[in-house]
């Protein structure tokens, strides 16, 4: 465990960051024929929101968006 406590700004910059890979996920599911040119992109996005979810700094931030898209990533990932 880390002495690091990030700031709120900080914080939020992460939540920002795994909203946008949230969008990017569904978006990848919603059209997947758009994205046939990055095989990797779903995967990539899943990994970066999974592992931010277990973020220790969270504060009172919607986690519900985050759970769905790695559980609708990983979904569509398996096929």
């Amino acid at each position: 465990m880390s002495d690091y406590t990030p700031t709120e700004e900080e914080i939020a910059q992460h939540y920002s960051a795994c909203m946008d890979s949230v969008n990017l996920i569904n978006a990848v599911i919603a059209a997947p024929d758009d994205y046939t040119n990055d095989p990797t992109v779903l995967q990539r996005n899943v990994d970066h929101v999974e592992a931010m979810v277990s973020y220790e700094h969270w504060g009172s931030e919607d986690m519900a968006p985050l759970n769905a898209a790695v559980t609708a990533g990983k979904a569509a990932i398996a096929g």
